[in-house]
């Protein structure tokens, strides 16, 4: 389903998203109109080949592999059928009516997963996580990522594990809040800076916007325009645009950015990205700013890019990781990511953190 949103993004202490969607019913299949036929193997004026065009990420192979499936890369078709058809019924459940006589959920949610213990949030209707599986070289992945052989992250370093502790400060009823290191005193909810770009509406959540690019819940649309000496990406999401710099060098390492510095090279047909000098705030999966991401755009046919990356960070992981899924063409339209139109959510996050306060206060203080 396409959508774009205006709201802040959903967090805690009731922030509410607003949205605006292109379909006219709840429920419909989401509109993947087949790309146009394309050349298969296009090629810019210079000789390299032409990776332009809309591509969309949605897809229903986890980043990281289910443990179920322990070291097997692929399904059978006969697996990939039948969990795609689970998925497919259970989006029509949940696209059903609901009841207009269903209760309220209970104080603090019933536990299940969902904003604030499935209290509210996102409901189906919103969620883009498309229909199949990734198919590479025809068989369906279980997992973006390939290395280590269990599709799993590699084990965190004991620097983060003690970083990551010391950025939580205390734990609420229903949440443990994180402070942000490079800021003096206060808590997770004393200043806007301290929370996460996404929730800020500064950068796609999830790693959306890369590097590496991953898919998340909706607006999974990526734009590639190529010239010789630049490529751009542009993300649907916050709409967050790449420049990559070809055959430049990196900027000073006392320059840093959201999304890092992308110089590229061609090694052969396959366009590689070399991202470094990320910020201390990005924090992919609990990185630091020494993160490195190497990634690799090939195209496989007119209308399928095979995108792999490898995410190396010797202060939060103990070995380097790697991931591959294919990005297929799409002529659906981009539409507006507005996040901060008429986004009052960032405000009164700290709004309810101030009332927690003083409630807190208040039962505090001695009794008369």
């Amino acid at each position: 389903m396409r959508m774009r949103v205006f709201g802040g993004v959903g967090v805690a202490l009731g922030a509410c998203v607003l949205a605006s969607w292109s379909v006219s019913l709840a429920g419909q299949a989401p509109n993947r109109p087949t790309p146009a036929a394309r050349t298969a193997n296009p090629r810019m004026p210079d000789g390299h080949p032409d990776l332009q065009g809309t591509y969309d990420l949605a897809t229903l192979t986890p980043t990281e592999r289910p443990p179920q499936f322990g070291n097997n890369l692929t399904l059978t078709p006969q697996q990939a059928k039948q969990l795609e058809d689970q998925v497919a019924a259970r989006k029509d459940r949940a696209a059903a009516p609901s009841r207009g006589d269903r209760s309220a959920p209970p104080i603090g949610g019933d536990g299940s997963t969902g904003a604030g213990g499935n209290v509210g949030g996102y409901n189906n209707f919103w969620i883009d996580s498309g229909d199949q599986y990734v198919t590479v070289n025809g068989e369906k992945r279980t997992s973006i990522i390939v290395d280590p052989p269990n599709g799993r992250i590699p084990a965190i370093t004991a620097s983060a594990r003690q970083r990551n502790a010391a950025r939580a400060i205390r734990t609420t009823s229903d949440e443990t809040e994180r402070d942000d290191p490079g800021l003096e005193g206060g808590a997770a909810y004393d200043d806007p800076e301290r929370r996460p770009l996404g929730e800020r509406c500064l950068l796609g959540f999830g790693s959306t916007s890369g590097p590496p690019a991953l898919p998340v819940l909706y607006n999974n649309l990526h734009q590639i325009v190529q010239t010789k000496d630049t490529v751009m990406i542009l993300n649907e999401m916050d709409h967050d645009a790449r420049i990559v710099r070809m055959n430049g060098e990196h900027a000073p390492p006392s320059v840093r950015k959201w999304m890092g510095d992308s110089v590229g090279r061609w090694d052969g047909d396959t366009l590689v990205v070399d991202t470094t000098n990320f910020t201390d705030k990005t924090r992919f999966r609990g990185s630091t700013e020494n993160l490195h991401i190497v990634e690799r755009f090939t195209r496989m046919d007119g209308n399928t890019l095979l995108y792999r990356f490898t995410v190396e960070d010797a202060s939060t992981w103990e070995k380097p990781w790697t991931g591959e899924y294919t990005w297929p063409a799409t002529d659906t339209l981009m539409f507006e990511y507005a996040c901060h139109e008429g986004n009052y959510a960032l405000g009164n996050i700290l709004r309810g953190a101030r009332q927690r306060d003083a409630e807190t206060a208040k039962r505090a203080e001695p009794a008369k």
